[in-house]
Formats: C-alpha cells, structure tokens, sequence
C-alpha cells in the first residue's frame, strides 16, 4: 500500500509542482469511479464479516499481522460505542474498508488515544475531540485496477470530519505512509515512533487541520465533497426502533452539477 499511497500523491499533483491540467483529469478520473460506489456501514452479520476479512486478506499480504485460523482481523475498538466501521463498494463489489472513532471526553476509546494516551488524552480532557480512522483495507487484487481506492475510502474520514465538527483529524500510521498525509492533508507529527497492539509494525501519530486545508481539499479533490444528508445517514445513530440505511450513495456529483 505504501508504493500504490506515494504513486497517487504524484499523480494528483501532491509533489508541489504545478500540475493543474494533471488534477483536472485525475479529479474526473475519481470523480467518475465515485459514481460507481457505494458506502455500507457494517454494524453485523456477514457485511461485517466479509471486512474482517478483507482486513485480513490486505494485512497478510504484507506482513502486517500474524496468521490466526479464522482468517479475520478484528479488536474490542470495533466494539466501541463510537466507532462507525463500513465497507466501500464497486459494482457492488467490496474493494475496501475504514473504520472511523469519534473520540472526546465522554467517548475517548480510539486506536490512536490508545498508542498516544499520554499526549491526546489531556487534550480530551480539556475538551478537544479528534475523528480517528483506522484499520484502512484494500483488497488487493481490485487494488490493482482501481487505483482510486484510497482516496474513495479515506473520503469518509473528512466526511466524519464535518458531521461531528471536529477541528482535527488523526493518522495513526506507518512511517513509509507518513509523505502521503503530509502531501494530501498537510499533517503534521505528534508523536513519535511507537508500537501497536497486534501489528508487526511500529507507527507514528499524525493530525491534520480540518478548518485549514478544506477549501484547499476541496479545490483540488472536488471528489471529496459531500451533502449534509449523506454525512448524516453515514455516521447518524439510528433512533430506537429504526433501521440503518443498507448502503449510501456519493453526492459529490450534486456540487459538480450545481457549479
């Protein structure tokens, strides 16, 4: 994934040169895969399963985690009443899965205030709150023909960004991944080099300024915008006796549209 993250910051001009003509087709370029997706929130049965599986698949392949015999990767965040976990569909075809913490005083439980407790949880307790995504998946065989993927998922992670209104975003990642963000979200490094319950890896903490870079996101990635209602039928808890939406459609296109 590290290879496949860098090739995707030069082809969208993230290297600092100008490459607006370079932009201009690779926004259409995932502009138009954004029609062919959908997002699921995965709260049980074999949706959920299927991502712990794609987990797993991704993460072996690389060396990222041990074997285990049920081929699945899961922990007790994906337990944690603010975690949101959902696939992304192509076709109607898994390809890729995020999982997304919404973490503040009341609901501190995220994978990066687990590795870095030491330096986000006296900001939670002064009142910050930080959208956390974590456990990024992509299969890797559809890798390969939609390079377009991880700026599909990782949409979701702004799009969390704004439905709860918070001011930072958190990456807690692998050194070789660190350029992507600071390209792509103009991050900036929190902490230091550290290891991570079950990941053959050590990672780094990242956080990148949600007020600061959004006109600038959205200048560059229009891909990345998105409605109040899909924000809300994303991340919105349904009320007692309500259903989940089964799967949520992109509205990036009503902004191309409307312009």
């Amino acid at each position: 994934m590290s290879a496949q993250l860098t090739s995707l910051g030069h082809a969208a001009g993230a290297d600092g040169s100008d490459a607006s003509d370079t932009m201009s087709s690779f926004a259409r370029n995932v502009s138009a895969m954004l029609e062919r997706t959908e997002y699921r929130r995965c709260d049980k049965g074999e949706d959920l399963e299927d991502i712990y599986r794609l987990r797993y698949k991704s993460y072996r392949l690389s060396d990222m985690v041990q074997e285990n015999p049920d081929h699945i990767v899961h922990d007790e965040l994906d337990e944690a009443a603010n975690c949101s976990k959902f696939g992304i569909y192509i076709d109607g075809v898994l390809v890729s899965t995020l999982r997304i913490h919404h973490a503040c005083s009341a609901t501190p439980q995220s994978p990066s205030t687990t590795v870095y407790g030491d330096i986000l949880r006296p900001m939670l307790a002064a009142g910050a709150h930080f959208v956390d995504p974590s456990r990024f998946a992509a299969d890797p065989d559809w890798s390969r023909v939609y390079p377009q993927i991880p700026y599909l998922t990782l949409r979701l992670a702004g799009m969390a960004c704004f439905y709860f209104e918070a001011p930072y975003c958190l990456s807690t990642i692998r050194p070789e991944h660190a350029g992507f963000y600071r390209r792509i979200y103009c991050s900036e490094q929190l902490g230091e080099l550290r290891d991570y319950p079950g990941l053959n890896y050590k990672v780094v903490l990242y956080r990148a300024n949600v007020s600061a870079i959004r006109e600038r996101s959205f200048s560059r990635f229009p891909f990345f915008r998105s409605t109040p209602m899909e924000r809300r039928m994303l991340f919105e808890a349904p009320g007692a006796g309500e259903l989940a939406p089964l799967t949520i459609l992109p509205t990036a296109k009503y902004f191309r549209e409307a312009a």
